[in-house]
């Protein structure tokens, strides 16, 4: 368009510039939206994200405590049939981050409320610290769990753990041993394979399978009953009591009194921690005597056939040896085991000589600890000088203090034909069963029937149980004191085996300091005392473990175990020349 004086004019569109406007500043606002919807997303990621760091850091820091170890399961242990004999249960743990509470002193006095057994000055230490992280309590049971949860209080959380239970309670005390709070092993198979039980991946292990024992639930509640009656019965400080497969090594059972519950290791004393049957080392007295005869036999230093003068006492070095129940004359070898002789035993040690002697009881495992998979295990106290009288008092059981599992453990071997196996609290199969030739079985032969004719004629009569051929032999010391021997306390034991013809388990009982009373005649002996420990425990675990009756009289029987190579008509202990 011109206008009247001939100059073009420009007419701008109102309508459509508005338009275009609006539109740019849409555009502007949608960038803008999203600029923010992005950040709004990024910042809640990020507050997630140090939220869910703040958390680990909190279970992490103040606090020592390994908290990758939760992710862990740690397996179950059980014994051979499968009984679970310990477990992890999932409880809720508590606690709280004090620099987040907002009422203090209203929260100590709900929590204490609803909690038991809680120190309350002690947690209110805990809630006035300036940490993240404090515990207030470990392992809650559903109840206190319940009432927390109703109280509502900021700054206060629960926490998945596991609390390990031990079902038999006091029965596998001192084989299991026990976890802390943070479910480590401290004591016993829980801290001897403490990582093996705590591993989430095994190369060639499931991890969810158990730790599988060679102990047995059945028998063992047999001899704890057994040697907790007899404790009481002589009022006995404590006592060991033991079951061992013969042909294996294999433990079945394993009772030291007093005993703890491991589920409140904490409230034990010290005496009902300490494990009799592995830590403590004792003087075991005439049970040594199977030892000496076997070295005797073994090392062809004697025969069966031999005989001693045990009329008069042997007196050497200022110390006089005689026989707690003398007998006037001479003793056969069978004789002098039957009798329990000190002096026959003495006799045979000096002729055997000291390195023999020193040499065979090593052979035996009885200067080393034994290979039981646990910690708390001992090594037995030998002679410092190894001198005659030193070898003289050893052939009888004085001046060495072995474990009760040492004396099961050599008994075992003796008797199986000669196999020294190593001692074991886990179960074997066949590929696993390995030992140590340790005498020769003509050895074991006459050892058996040692042993079994001490049952039948001698000091271990009140052992015998009708159709098990129970062979034994008993163990009576006075217990060894600073600066010599309390001769008013006694350690009274018997080591027994069953069935004689064919040995499968060793059975051990040994009281510490147990009195007489009227109905042993006062006495505390290995014969009065544990022999009938031994008698209870086969009696009732026999047929338990499938062993079958043995009819003695059966003449197959009586020429298998008794007879000189079938030749002779009747039983008998002397050997023939080519026996």
């Amino acid at each position: 368009m011109s206008d009247d004086g001939g100059h073009q004019k420009t007419y701008i569109n109102i309508g459509e510039a508005s338009a275009k406007t609006v539109e740019t500043s849409r555009n502007r606002l949608l960038v803008i939206w999203m600029v923010f919807a992005i950040s709004f997303i990024v910042i809640c990621l990020r507050v997630f994200d140090l939220s869910f760091e703040s958390a680990e850091k909190i279970a992490s820091n103040d606090f020592d405590y390994d908290s990758s170890q939760q992710t862990l399961r740690r397996s179950d242990v059980v014994d051979r049939n499968g009984i679970i004999l310990a477990t992890s249960l999932v409880t809720a743990s508590l606690y709280a981050n004090p620099k987040i509470m907002l009422d203090k002193p209203q929260a100590l006095q709900k929590l204490t409320e609803a909690l038991t057994n809680i120190d309350k000055d002690e947690l209110k230490a805990k809630l006035s610290s300036d940490k993240s992280f404090v515990w207030i309590k470990r392992n809650l049971t559903p109840s206190e769990q319940y009432k927390v949860n109703t109280l509502g209080i900021p700054g206060v959380y629960f926490r998945d753990e596991e609390k390990r239970i031990y079902p038999h309670k006091n029965l596998f005390s001192h084989a299991l041993g026990f976890v802390n709070i943070d479910g480590h092993g401290i004591a016993g198979l829980e801290k001897k394979f403490d990582d093996y039980l705590l591993q989430d991946s095994r190369d060639s292990f499931d991890s969810d399978s158990p730790l599988t024992l060679s102990l047995d639930v059945r028998v063992q509640n047999v001899v704890r009953e057994a040697l907790l009656d007899s404790i009481t019965t002589y009022k006995a400080k404590g006592g060991s009591g033991i079951v061992m497969d013969v042909t294996t090594g294999e433990v079945i059972a394993m009772v030291s009194l007093p005993d703890f519950d491991p589920n409140q290791p904490t409230s034990s004393k010290p005496d009902e921690l300490f494990n009799r049957a592995t830590y403590g080392t004792y003087e075991m007295g005439s049970v040594f005597k199977t030892f000496t005869i076997a070295m005797g036999l073994d090392s062809n230093k004697i025969q069966m056939k031999d005989s001693y003068d045990v009329a008069t006492p042997i007196k050497i070095g200022g110390f006089t040896i005689h026989d707690y129940h003398p007998k006037a004359g001479i003793l056969t070898i069978p004789e002098i085991f039957m009798y329990s002789s000190n002096i026959g035993s003495a006799k045979i040690a000096l002729d055997s000589g000291v390195q023999t002697q020193k040499n065979f009881l090593k052979k035996l495992g009885l200067f080393t600890e034994l290979p039981i998979e646990l910690n708390e295990k001992a090594v037995p106290q030998v002679p410092q000088v190894w001198s005659k009288i030193s070898s003289m008092t050893v052939a009888y059981g004085h001046g060495i203090a072995v474990t009760p599992m040492h004396i099961a453990s050599a008994t075992a071997a003796l008797i199986n034909g000669g196999i020294l196996y190593p001692v074991t609290l886990l179960k074997k199969e066949g590929t696993e069963i390995y030992g140590e030739r340790v005498v020769n079985t003509k050895t074991s032969d006459n050892i058996r029937k040692l042993l079994r004719f001490v049952v039948q004629y001698g000091t271990g009569a009140k052992a015998e149980v009708a159709s098990y051929m129970v062979g034994g032999k008993t163990g009576s010391a006075d217990k060894v004191v600073a600066g010599g021997y309390n001769r008013g306390a006694i350690i009274s034991s018997f080591v027994g085996a069953f069935p004689m013809n064919r040995p499968k388990y060793v059975v051990f009982a040994m009281l510490d300091e147990p009195v007489g009373n009227k109905s042993t005649s006062g006495f505390a002996t290995g014969g009065m005392i544990a022999a009938p420990v031994v008698n209870k425990i086969i009696t009732r675990v026999g047929p338990m473990l499938n062993v079958m009756p043995v009819n003695e009289n059966q003449y197959e029987i009586r020429k298998e175990f008794w007879y000189d190579n079938g030749t002779n008509p009747e039983p008998q202990l002397v050997s023939s020349e080519d026996y």
